[in-house]
């Protein structure tokens, strides 16, 4: 694995990387020559390897292996459990609900979104409103937590479907799941009628266990890229509750909701890294909140003006409530966080200032839920630690954006008013 050791790399939310157990496990299944989807012995070979792959991962899970479908990632996992309900409504209509679709729009349905979900999310949702469905965007509160009664106040009687990913992927707020889905389930008894619960699950199966009927959801969204896992993998757990229509068409692969032959050492690669991050997520859990904590103490003590987006301080014991535990998101008056990012690149430290899909905006979307002063969404830092991260690289990182920060020679209009283009990945 090509890594440069001198680097201080505090950029794991946007991906982190593959671990020895992934890339010994794809090495060994590239030997497979087969298509899963013929019946000679090379094929059944290959099946069998990506059989045994679904059944790891749905382990780790808690789930039925049946209930994993493959995909390239977490993008297509939200379009196929977003788009592909719409879809599946369009052709059969909603029969557990007592809604008529009228012709081929989806007028007379109602959706809700999380107003801090990824784009991946909220570009479905998009969608959703041009088909013709309504869509609710409920908004968190200052600390970033959707809570069940702003999902309570949402629901309709014509409400078919919720989505609220587990943890925020710029701020790290964990969101109450289990208590969501209550509020749904006794909106569905009220109603007679079905809602379908979705979460984009991201970076949060790296420390909060993993047993999905405890968080009451039906559709859930993986990527092996946030898990240590190869790029380009991902996976949709779907309940019996749910009926999807593909969105990318051809073959019957994976139960016919994603055509094209599967990608047998991914898969391979994905399973083995869920099973190291499964064994170690209590012990790195500690390990990283600890470090994180004590960068958030030292940040707040050394810069001026320095808000924790997320949290509005840190509790007694010290710890970031409702974060996940390598994730802190900061915001700095008078600076340009873009400056800032490219200043600590060139120190060989990795930070970004948002979603790596959203790099190119101005401001956060998430922060700007927040609440508060305009430039607090404009100038943010996200730093998220990982199994690699050592006090050293925290302590490497503190001084440089200590020294940026107070610098009086860069002022805000540094980098816009320059004739540099933004970075866009």
């Amino acid at each position: 694995m090509f890594w440069r050791k001198h680097r201080t790399y505090l950029d794991h939310a946007s991906a982190t990387p593959l671990l020895p157990e992934a890339a010994s496990a794809m090495r060994d299944a590239e030997k497979l020559i087969g298509n899963p989807g013929a019946i000679h012995t090379e094929a059944v070979e290959a099946k069998a390897a990506l059989t045994s792959a679904r059944e790891r991962i749905a382990k780790v899970l808690g789930v039925k292996a049946r209930e994993l479908i493959f995909t390239s990632g977490l993008t297509e996992a939200n379009n196929l459990a977003i788009v592909g309900f719409a879809r599946r409504i369009l052709v059969d209509g909603f029969t557990r609900l007592n809604l008529v679709v009228q012709g081929s729009t989806l007028l007379g349905t109602h959706w809700i979104v999380s107003a801090i979900e990824h784009s991946s999310v909220l570009e479905c949702f998009s969608e959703i409103e041009r088909m013709g469905g309504s869509v609710t965007h409920v908004m968190p509160n200052e600390k970033g937590i959707i809570t069940p009664d702003a999902v309570a106040s949402a629901l309709k009687p014509e409400t078919v479907f919720v989505s609220v990913g587990w943890a925020n992927n710029e701020i790290g707020t964990i969101q109450p799941l289990s208590k969501i889905a209550e509020v749904i389930r006794a909106h569905e008894e009220k109603n007679s009628s079905t809602v379908i619960f979705h979460t984009d699950a991201g970076q949060a199966p790296l420390y909060e266990p993993t047993v999905v009927h405890s968080l009451g959801v039906d559709l859930l969204s993986l990527s092996a890229a946030k898990l240590y896992g190869p790029h380009g993998v991902g996976a949709l757990y779907l309940s019996n509750r749910v009926d999807l229509a593909p969105v990318i068409l051809g073959g019957d692969q994976e139960r016919g909701l994603r055509a094209g032959t599967e990608n047998v050492a991914l898969a391979a690669g994905f399973a083995a890294a869920l099973e190291v991050i499964a064994k170690e997520r209590h012990a790195e859990s500690k390990r990283l909140q600890k470090m994180r904590d004590g960068l958030a103490r030292d940040l707040v003590a050394q810069v001026p003006g320095l808000i924790i987006n997320g949290s509005t301080s840190l509790t007694a014991g010290g710890d970031l409530k409702h974060a996940l535990p390598h994730m802190l998101n900061i915001s700095i008056p008078e600076i340009d966080s873009e400056y800032i990012c490219l200043s600590l690149d060139h120190e060989g430290i990795a930070v970004s200032t948002k979603s790596a899909c959203n790099e190119g905006e101005k401001a956060s979307h998430v922060v700007e839920a927040l609440g508060g002063d305009e430039w607090r969404a404009e100038n943010t830092l996200r730093i998220s630690l990982g199994r690699d991260t050592k006090v050293s690289d925290v302590t490497h990182f503190s001084a440089a954006l200590s020294r940026f920060a107070s610098r009086d020679i860069v002022p805000k209009w540094t980098l816009r008013s320059s004739q540099n283009p933004r970075s866009s990945s």
